[in-house]
């Protein structure tokens, strides 16, 4: 028999994300890790994330209506960490965690260079929720990491090492098992 718990946010993994935020162009800059995220639309492209309106960010991302997603690695795993139990309201994120801090080239927004991934944002709606307050975004851009592209152009997350997010852990991805639609493909 199947235990059964209360209501609960046990849907994982998530995606860890750090967003960076701020006004570039007036040396306003901050991170805040999270890993309610996810993607909501494809066309256009759109996200979401959800942040307590306490935090540090959410002022700043509500007052400049833009913000940038930046994807961790294995090597940005304890940054990650640091810049979501940490407020910016008492440190500089980028400073103390030796990040590189680049204005957006879509957004006023700083990107984390380190970052293999960024994508930038323009706050489309603020949804009030409870605890959190959804954030949802147009994608205007997204800038990558040329390290990662095979000579075809493809992305290789594989070789990025990103990391998720699972009940208060983080951790780095396994093994592919399949492409989308492989289910059905026909054999040969």
């Amino acid at each position: 028999m199947r235990e059964l718990w209360k209501a609960g946010t046990v849907l994982y993994p998530l995606p860890v994300v750090m967003v960076s935020c701020g006004d570039f162009s007036a040396g306003e800059k901050n991170i805040i890790t999270v890993a309610w995220t996810g993607t909501i639309c494809s066309d256009p492209a759109m996200l979401s994330v959800s942040i307590r309106p306490s935090r540090f960010s959410y002022d700043i991302i509500k007052r400049t209506g833009e913000f940038v997603i930046n994807l961790p690695t294995k090597d940005l795993a304890f940054a990650a960490d640091w810049c979501g139990v940490k407020s910016g309201r008492d440190f500089d994120k980028f400073k103390e965690m030796k990040l590189t801090a680049e204005k957006g080239s879509f957004t006023n927004c700083p990107v984390i260079a380190e970052s293999p991934v960024s994508i930038e944002c323009k706050v489309k709606d603020i949804i009030p929720l409870g605890s959190h307050d959804m954030f949802t975004a147009e994608v205007v851009g997204v800038s990558v990491d040329p390290k990662y592209l095979d000579e075809n152009g493809k992305f290789h997350f594989d070789e990025a090492n990103p990391i998720c997010y699972s009940h208060g852990e983080y951790y780095t991805l396994g093994n592919n098992i399949g492409k989308f639609g492989y289910s059905v493909k026909k054999k040969k």
